[in-house]
């Protein structure tokens, strides 16, 4: 697999990862107008399940490969962005808040945090770029804020996201009857690609305009 060294690398893989999702929703959905009655339900539940899939597995590339692509330019946290030396302080926060470390433990990890600032920028922990097998409004959210973009667009669609979606799709992974009208497929991966596009760009965005620099 091709490491993201430069903005076209970056690119290439966020293309290149985009495209054979799109072409198996295509597929799907071909196969959902030219299948029998009796299929359909079938092939309708199977594009919930793996436009879901989808949305999920783009979501969390874009995110990790945007990082590594920051982390290969082995820079200090000073010349970044707030918001990437916070990301290394969260997960410590979380072991700290949960450990029972005495308190000359706990000072010595806040001496490391305060200290940290001026370290290289070279590992982003993958507990940040959690998914939670339930991409929802509010996870898509809290990656936009690790990756320092906008969430407005995907606050603005919450509906589709929590509702059309997450409910349709966590239904049917819980064996239940659930699927969408056969009339609804094109507009459904419609939107579903504009949200992993809309992601892709935001990012991409963020690299050319070296949008992460301090």
């Amino acid at each position: 697999m091709s490491k993201p060294y430069t903005e076209s690398n970056l690119s290439e893989i966020f293309d290149t990862d985009l495209t054979w999702r799109r072409k198996e929703l295509s597929d799907i959905k071909s196969t959902i107008k030219s299948t029998d009655t009796y299929s359909k339900p079938i092939f309708l539940k199977a594009l919930i399940a793996m436009g879901y899939a989808h949305w999920e597995g783009y979501i969390k590339t874009c995110a990790t490969r945007y990082f590594e692509h920051l982390t290969l330019r082995k820079l200090p946290y000073s010349n970044y962005e707030r918001q990437i030396y916070i990301n290394s302080i969260l997960v410590r926060l979380d072991t700290l808040t949960q450990s029972r470390a005495n308190v000359k433990e706990r000072c010595n990890i806040i001496n490391e945090i305060l200290d940290g600032g001026n370290s290289r920028f070279s590992y982003i922990n993958p507990l940040l770029i959690d998914t939670k097998s339930n991409l929802n409004t509010d996870v898509i959210s809290d990656l936009c804020t690790i990756c320092g973009v906008d969430d407005k667009y995907f606050i603005s669609k919450r509906t589709f996201i929590d509702t059309i979606l997450l409910k349709r799709r966590n239904a049917i992974a819980h064996g239940q009857q659930e699927n969408i009208q056969a009339d609804e497929i094109d507009n459904f991966v419609h939107e579903l690609l504009t949200l992993m596009e809309h992601f892709r760009t935001l990012l991409e965005n963020k690299v050319y305009t070296k949008g992460y620099s301090a």
